[in-house]
């Protein structure tokens, strides 16, 4: 019996040991050396490095103005993206969910812009904000698409939005259907032979049933939005100016882009992890009080 027991535990750790290696490897080991520098002024390229305790952070919050100029934009941009972000989802998911017919057909159309790259989807974004929409604003009726969507900082905001929420709304969409078709037949039941109406229903039946799926997808488009790059990157590439940098991109410049500031940018890079920590450890305690209520 106790030999079964080992082998089992033994099999187990081994299927788990690749997962952990590439954790270690990827994740925690950069995680602490990263850490470590944030302390130092070392530039990424000499074996020899000083140490600065905490200026680099003293300098990130006090001095950068570049730093909090692109919290203050990321941190815009997280408040707007995880609302409608989410609100899209729910909605599309209920509303697939309504249907008795062709659900199989509206979930792979919403969910097909996930199976793109990033990159590739966001280029091909870029040349309908260049050129289609430029060409469609000559047309009388449509002159109120004539702005400039990837050169006026408050438009690329909301460009960024709109292409971030066609790229992200379907992973969230099909976890709210899947919560959805979890909640139990006789509640709905029950529920309209006492007369509920559709906003009632929604109130008091759905949304109480799908907390821990709201906990998981708010949870889900926070982290997205906080390390969002890639995304902004290819499609305004932080401009104009700086107009559209969120914290990711202002750490790498400071890391990569000319200045070789690794310490500085490690110390940046653990403060957005600080930042992601505490709203996260806060959400997720505020939504499980939720569940639990439920």
């Amino acid at each position: 019996m106790r030999s079964r027991r080992a082998r089992t535990s033994l099999s187990l750790i081994l299927f788990v040991l690749p997962a952990f290696a590439l954790y270690l490897a990827f994740l925690a080991i950069p995680m602490i050396q990263g850490s470590y520098f944030s302390f130092t002024d070392w530039n990424g390229l000499n074996k020899t490095y000083g140490f600065v305790g905490i200026s680099n952070f003293i300098e990130a919050i006090r001095d950068d103005t570049h730093f909090r100029t692109s919290i203050l934009f990321t941190a815009k941009y997280v408040v707007v993206a995880v609302v409608l972000q989410n609100a899209v989802a729910l909605l599309l998911a209920l509303l697939i969910e309504s249907r008795t017919r062709a659900k199989g057909f509206f979930r792979t159309i919403f969910f097909m812009p996930n199976m793109l790259s990033v990159i590739i989807s966001t280029f091909m974004w870029v040349f309908v904000f260049s050129k289609v929409i430029p060409a469609l604003s000559s047309y009388g009726a449509l002159k109120f698409l004539n702005l400039s969507w990837l050169g006026d900082p408050t438009v690329s905001f909301w460009t960024i939005v709109i292409v971030s929420l066609w790229g992200g709304v379907g992973t969230l969409m099909l976890i709210y259907m899947a919560a959805i078709q979890g909640i139990p037949q006789h509640l709905k039941e029950a529920a309209i032979i006492d007369g509920a109406q559709p906003f009632h229903m929604l109130r008091y039946i759905t949304l109480p049933l799908i907390v821990h799926a709201l906990t998981i997808c708010i949870f889900l488009t926070l982290n997205g939005s906080f390390k969002i790059y890639d995304l902004v990157y290819a499609l305004t590439g932080g401009g104009p100016g700086r107009g559209t940098q969120v914290i990711t991109m202002n750490i790498l410049e400071e890391a990569y882009q000319g200045n070789l500031r690794f310490g500085y940018a490690s110390a940046k890079a653990i403060i957005l992890f600080l930042i992601i920590f505490v709203i996260t450890m806060i959400q997720i305690s505020v939504m499980k009080n939720r569940e639990v209520e439920a």
